[in-house]
């Protein structure tokens, strides 16, 4: 495998959900576009709908990005032409379609959301990328998810996403073990590290040294300039920051 920390990851910045704005939302064909117009990695997520179409969409409502009410994963791929992103004529686009746009002019890093049983969104988002040949890599808070890959394309480089996970409804227990990522050793044996920003430095990513660290999500150049002191690159959205 190429040494992480002279790659891509490391060496470009990445674009928090597309270069998105108000006339690009995020998540959409135009805010991807316009990451690869100036030179920018792009981070997605991706989700499936009922059909199991891969889409990149982030939330599981449908409300904040298309003022519908309802929940993405109830949808078919046909849903999909009456759903306006923010207001805008984008729609919510299929991993296909991403992949079609993109054609390999910036490298992807994909976040596998899935909190629920592993493996069906994880192959077919490997099955999509079997042929496809531009740079890429995956993530994912769900270190079972990352097994899969390991397991199933260990080609493909995959990182851990963490945090702190203030606010989030999850038990005392996942947070303890998420938080330190307990299952970095056994599960998802990650290839590099995606922590929050916000959180940096902190102990827990201090012992995965040998590994690349990124710091999610850095909105503005003041943040940027004081968490790139402890990692390798960053998830950014909001400002623009030098190549």
């Amino acid at each position: 495998m190429e040494d992480i920390f002279k790659s891509w990851l490391v060496e470009t910045p990445i674009a928090h959900r597309g270069l998105h704005d108000k006339t690009s939302p995020e998540n959409s064909l135009s805010a991807f576009e316009k990451a690869v117009e100036n030179g920018y990695a792009i981070e997605l997520d991706v989700q499936l709908l009922a059909d199991d179409t891969v889409v990149v969409f982030h939330d599981e409502s449908l409300s904040r990005m298309t003022g519908n009410d309802g929940y993405l994963k109830f949808l078919n791929k046909e849903d999909l032409k009456v759903l306006n992103l923010a207001g805008s004529k984008e729609h919510i686009p299929t991993f296909e379609e991403v992949l079609k746009l993109v054609n390999g002019r910036t490298p992807l890093l994909i976040e596998i959301k899935n909190q629920f049983k592993v493996g069906k969104l994880e192959q077919k988002v490997i099955d999509l990328l079997k042929d496809y040949k531009g740079e890429y890599a995956v993530q994912s808070f769900n270190p079972f998810s990352l097994k899969y890959f390991k397991h199933h394309a260990p080609q493909i480089l995959r990182g851990q996403l963490s945090g702190y996970f203030k606010g989030e409804k999850l038990a005392y227990i996942k947070k303890f073990l998420l938080k330190r990522m307990s299952f970095n050793k056994n599960v998802s044996e990650p290839n590099f590290i995606s922590y929050d920003a916000s959180t940096l430095p902190n102990r827990f990513v201090r012992k995965y040294k040998r590994l690349p660290l990124l710091a999610w999500t850095v909105r503005s150049k003041e943040e940027y300039l004081k968490t790139i002191k402890y990692c390798d690159n960053i998830i950014f959205e909001n400002f623009i920051p030098e190549i």
